[in-house]
């Protein structure tokens, strides 16, 4: 079949274009391998190793997300920002509950790692979003603090110093035996879910169940993340006098 010829001088007519695919959900992104080693070698410390690991890796990103959205969004309000960043990652963290696509133990300690993982991003987000270097060391502590792993910063911060001269020992002279796997699994899960959220981690635990993955859906993990939210939102908006820019009163 021949296409038909364009009238002279008139430019022949655009090919149609085939529809553009709908947009996939974001799936979360799962921590580092290094950080699984880490924490599997050091379990009694997985939240300590999660935090010192999420500012170094996410803290550049988030500051990163605020600058550019500050450029790109002319008068947008601290508190439009911070709300930009949780909807995003309470969004993510519906998927949190799956995203393993494992049954057993192992599938539930990825999908509680997962989980905590994307809280930790989005609490750097919110930090970011209220004009708080999420870059800083402190930013560790608050993640400790927020996720109910400590009720209070001094805690927290003898912690991550316990944390970091393990990891650095390890680095050094490596780690020793950790027994059996499923024992060390098993209390790795448990740090985890601690950082969680207990209500999210049980409906991630019931992949433990053999059919109790069905009913996880979607939002298994959104009230625990909104939560923290809450906490973080609370917690940052006492430094929204540092953004330069226009504030919401």
């Amino acid at each position: 079949m021949t296409e038909p010829v364009p009238a002279d001088g008139q430019p022949p007519a655009p090919a149609p274009q085939p529809p553009s695919p709908a947009a996939a959900p974001e799936i979360p992104e799962a921590p580092p391998a290094t950080l699984w080693d880490r924490m599997r070698d050091d379990p009694q410390y997985a939240p300590e190793h999660l935090a010192l690991e999420a500012v170094r890796r996410l803290g550049p990103e988030a500051a990163q997300w605020a600058a550019r959205a500050r450029a790109e969004q002319a008068g947008v309000t601290t508190d439009a920002l911070a709300e930009q960043a949780i909807r995003k990652f309470v969004n993510r963290a519906r998927l949190s509950g799956a995203v393993s696509g494992a049954a057993g133990l192992p599938g539930a300690v990825i999908d509680i790692g997962v989980l905590a993982w994307t809280q930790a991003r989005m609490v750097l987000h919110v930090a970011a979003a209220y004009g708080v270097d999420p870059l800083h060391t402190d930013r560790a502590t608050d993640l400790l603090v927020l996720q109910r792993v400590h009720k209070v910063a001094e805690t927290a911060r003898l912690a991550l110093g316990v944390a970091a001269g393990r990891e650095r020992a390890g680095a050094l002279f490596g780690t020793g035996g950790q027994g059996q796997l499923g024992k060390v699994m098993l209390r790795l899960g448990v740090r985890l879910a601690q950082m969680a959220g207990v209500r999210a981690a049980k409906r991630v635990f019931a992949k433990l169940v053999p059919g109790a993955a069905i009913v996880l859906g979607t939002w298994a993990n959104s009230s625990a993340t909104k939560d923290l939210a809450e906490r973080s939102r609370a917690l940052y908006r006492q430094h929204r006098s540092t953004v330069p820019g226009p504030r919401r009163s």
